[in-house]
């Protein structure tokens, strides 16, 4: 019986590439007559460039062009005005990036400033309802809360948050005979195709997006910024491919960012610990030009089994750059409020944490009415808890000590839509046995060369050796953008159903051909392993296939998508997360001891990777909970703290002892490195 590849610890295929430097990321393409381009940023957060000089730049020695009118290109925001500080007002394209670089520092500007608002906290200022997340209603949620036996009504706030993946938003731009090639580090490469062509005002179909390598991205490549644009336009204008790379400070300021929130959310319970009223509002920082939605109201409408619930999402427009996607998207900030209020409802009526989420388990989807399609949180739950010693945690706050410090222990659910979108696929067997298989997806960082591979490696019959996943070409089938969880889902259930139809195509081509050991088999009958189509004895391989049929290969393109399901079943992924913490009372400083995790998260592909995954949570947590935050300096919108020196990130003195475990209903299997 062969050893099935799903499933094994493997490395990842293009670790060795990465850390000998072989990998090749979008700044790092050698283009002949490459020029470089850097971008001028306004200076004010609202108004019109009244005059721009330039004549200092150009006399400056290796400055070739200075862009200055965009009103032909489709921006997303406004280009006859500034929407928000840094917003491009100018390209300098120059022989190198220093002569580029001195040159955007002589670009002169003066503005006509209009009255602008950065502080969404700002009084006076009206919120609106988004299209996309209306207010819902069920029961009777002011009374219930009115008549409850234990209530808690919470304020809580969340702070802006920057993206800090060390790879910075470059992208290489090169024309052809009216095509367009980009080498840009986006988590979406047709998606940037669709957008620049836009811009341009030229078909898609001459826009080609190279994005193999990814530095990290935490949603800051889903969306196409001006950069990527800019320089497409600039390389069009000059007649050179230009390269464009952000500074760390413009990468701030040209890209979007983890919107900040106001929350208040009120729990009604009775002294039995049943949760009878929640009652969510919500409020974000939005831009004026264009209403961004993050998802914030969707786990607190369902994670629990509350009859009485009302929630209510409100955005506030003010004159900043458009938030975008970042970290677990709007979800783990909607939890955030959730699982805050829960925690402290629990303290209130003196029940365990675990205990006071159990006696509220939901039996349905309570917004869709429909069942879960898995909800293992119970089997979480219990993992976890006895995973972490939860047992040994002292529920009275302040009771245990190590001496200065105060030790905690605490708890709280995790959850995650199963994002599945429609995707296609290309797989080719070589006639030496070795196959690709392409999809223009991308991978910022979890693996996704590797664990593709692996399904499709399985669907085949081959060890990993023999497969190779290839992406990162716009040009390859169709894949949705390279986030929200969503890429494993639905490329790896392209490439499954792909390689499986191309396997099938095989053994038919083999039991309808004479010459084949295999001839006159029922199809169903035969089986792969390792390379090997056998059944009662008799062999055939892909090889010998392709050698008497005289093909070099032969390859399938196959589609997948979800279908109907989500109308039939409501599909989340779980967990449960505890954390020790040790508090110093005197210094106000907290740090994190310890985290454990158990997830309910289906069939693990790719165990090293999803321990990778899980941990790299972990940190994302403890940076979003103790550390991160931007800084705004709302006389103008500067950003104050755009920079690695003064945006605080974990760093491996913050990150303690970290582990995770996927769980079932029977079975608890860890997570692990090798």
């Amino acid at each position: 019986m062969a050893t099935t590849v799903v499933g094994q610890r493997l490395s990842r295929v293009d670790a060795r590439r990465k850390v000998t430097g072989a990998a090749t990321y979008s700044a790092e393409h050698r283009i002949e007559g490459l020029l470089y381009g850097v971008i001028v940023n306004g200076t004010v957060a609202r108004g019109t460039v009244s005059r721009i000089s330039v004549d200092e730049a150009l006399a400056h020695p290796g400055v070739l062009r200075i862009l200055t009118d965009f009103s032909k290109l489709r921006l997303a925001h406004p280009v006859d005005r500034i929407a928000f500080y840094g917003q491009p007002i100018a390209v300098v394209v120059a022989e190198t990036l220093e002569a580029a670089t001195h040159g955007a520092s002589l670009v002169e500007a003066t503005y006509e400033q209009q009255d602008a608002v950065t502080d969404f906290d700002t009084p006076d200022i009206p919120s609106q309802t988004p299209a996309d997340e209306p207010d819902h209603s069920r029961g009777d949620p002011a009374g219930a809360l009115a008549s409850a036996q234990v209530k808690v009504d919470l304020e809580l706030t969340s702070a802006r948050e920057n993206h800090n993946p060390i790879e910075l938003p470059s992208t290489i731009a090169r024309w052809q005979d009216g095509r367009l090639t980009l080498w840009d580090k986006t988590q979406w490469s047709q998606g940037a195709a669709r957008t620049v062509a836009g811009a341009l005002g030229i078909a898609v179909g001459n826009v080609r997006v190279h994005n193999e390598f990814l530095g990290g991205g935490f949603g800051s490549g889903i969306q196409t910024y001006d950069h990527v644009i800019l320089a497409a336009f600039a390389a069009r204008e000059v007649g050179s491919p230009v390269k464009v790379v952000l500074t760390r400070r413009q990468f701030y300021y040209g890209t979007g960012f983890r919107l900040a929130s106001r929350h208040r959310i009120a729990l009604g319970s009775s002294t039995a610990g049943r949760v009878s009223a929640l009652i969510y509002d919500v409020r974000i920082e939005n831009a004026r030009y264009q209403t961004y939605t993050d998802g914030l109201i969707d786990l607190p409408q369902f994670l629990y089994g509350v009859p009485n619930t009302r929630t209510a999402y409100r955005v506030t427009p003010v004159d900043i750059h458009s938030p975008c996607s970042m970290r677990g998207p709007g979800v783990v900030l909607g939890n955030f409020a959730l699982e805050t209020a829960m925690d402290q409802l629990a303290h209130e009526l003196t029940v365990d944490p675990i205990e006071l989420r159990l006696r509220n388990e939901p039996t349905q989807d309570e917004v869709t009415q429909l069942p879960f399609s898995t909800r293992k949180l119970r089997e979480c739950y219990e993992t976890g808890a006895r995973r972490f010693g939860w047992s040994r945690r002292q529920p009275k706050p302040g009771s245990r000590t190590e001496g200065d410090l105060l030790i905690g222990m605490g708890m709280a659910t995790a959850s995650y839509h199963n994002n599945r979108r429609d995707s296609s696929a290309r797989a080719r067997i070589h006639a030496d046995g070795t196959v690709e298989v392409f999809a223009a997806s991308a991978d910022m960082g979890p693996g996704t060369t590797t664990s593709v591979m692996q399904v499709a490696a399985d669907a085949l019959g081959l060890p990993a050796s023999a497969v190779t996943f290839r992406l990162g070409d716009s040009s390859y089938p169709t894949a949705p953008l390279h986030a929200a969880a969503c890429t494993m889902a639905s490329v790896g259930s392209a490439v499954h159903t792909t390689c499986n139809a191309l396997k099938a195509e095989f053994i038919r081509r083999a039991v309808a051909d004479p010459d084949s050991p295999l001839h006159g088999e029922n199809p169903a009958d035969v089986h792969v392993r390792d390379g090997q189509l056998e059944t009662s004895g008799a062999q055939d391989t892909y090889r010998d296939i392709l050698r008497r049929a005289a093909l070099p290969s032969l390859d399938i393109t196959g589609n997948w998508g979800p279908g109907e399901a989500d109308s039939r079943i409501s599909t989340y992924g779980n967990g449960a997360v505890f954390a020790e913490v040790s508090v110093d009372p005197l210094l106000g400083l907290v740090r994190v001891r310890r985290i454990f995790a158990a997830y309910d998260v289906g069939r693990v592909i790719s165990p090293k990777l999803a321990h990778s995954q899980a941990i790299g949570g972990m940190v994302g947590g403890i940076g979003m909970a103790l550390l991160e935050g931007t800084v705004t300096d709302h006389r103008d919108g500067r950003i104050v703290n755009a920079s690695l020196a003064d945006y605080l990130v974990p760093v491996n003195a913050d990150v303690p002892d970290l582990d995770a475990a996927s769980s079932t209903p029977r079975t608890h299997k860890p997570i692990r490195s090798a």
